[in-house]
């Protein structure tokens, strides 16, 4: 219903910010990890969101990139786990480390983010096997750096799809600046 949301930064308020879309002030629940990489209040945003209605309310969530949106959605999909426990696990882990637990089967690394017990870790962990890393590609596809995950949510940003713009990062030198990387990552695209 709601994919992206792109306004000027209202308000700060972990878990929530709100962002103002033409005079329209969203309210978004984003995990840890996007709250600290967001820009400072009153300049413009982008996050890629998910829309969950419940019986008693609407809530946005709200994501700083595609692989941390894709994990939102396949935690969610799991019996006893809301959209709350989803965004404690990826305040607490980043997408890369919850990749990495599944596919070792850790449950050592979930049970040390705050609401995850023993049970439910063994829980999440038997459900995601094969489906992190496997079918979102979220091992590998994960950005190699943080300059590389600044390129990406650019690209998203202008209007590329998800695929199109990692399919972009993989053409990079590991080694580019962030401008640098966009530039020649949309002359990639622009091919």
């Amino acid at each position: 219903m709601i994919g992206r949301l792109t306004g000027t930064l209202s308000d700060k308020n972990p878990p929530q910010v709100l962002v103002d879309c033409h005079g329209v002030g969203y309210e978004v629940d984003v995990p840890m990890s996007t709250f600290y990489n967001l820009p400072g209040v009153g300049e413009k945003v982008s996050l890629l969101t998910h829309f969950v209605v419940r019986e008693d309310a609407q809530v946005l969530y709200g994501f700083g990139s595609a692989p941390e949106r894709e994990a939102f959605r396949q935690l969610i999909k799991i019996s006893g786990v809301g959209p709350r426990t989803a965004l404690a696990v990826l305040s607490g882990m980043s997408v890369g480390d919850i990749a990495q637990a599944v596919t070792a089967q850790d449950a050592s690394r979930l049970v040390k983010v705050p609401g995850i017990g023993k049970k439910t870790a063994e829980r999440l962990l038997l459900e995601l096997k094969g489906k992190i890393g496997a079918d979102l590609g979220l091992a590998g596809a994960a950005p190699a750096s943080d300059a590389q995950a600044d390129i990406l949510q650019a690209l998203v940003a202008l209007g590329y799809s998800d695929k199109e713009a990692s399919a972009s990062l993989k053409a990079l030198p590991k080694d580019v600046g962030v401008s640098e990387g966009i530039k020649l990552a949309l002359r990639a695209l622009a091919k």
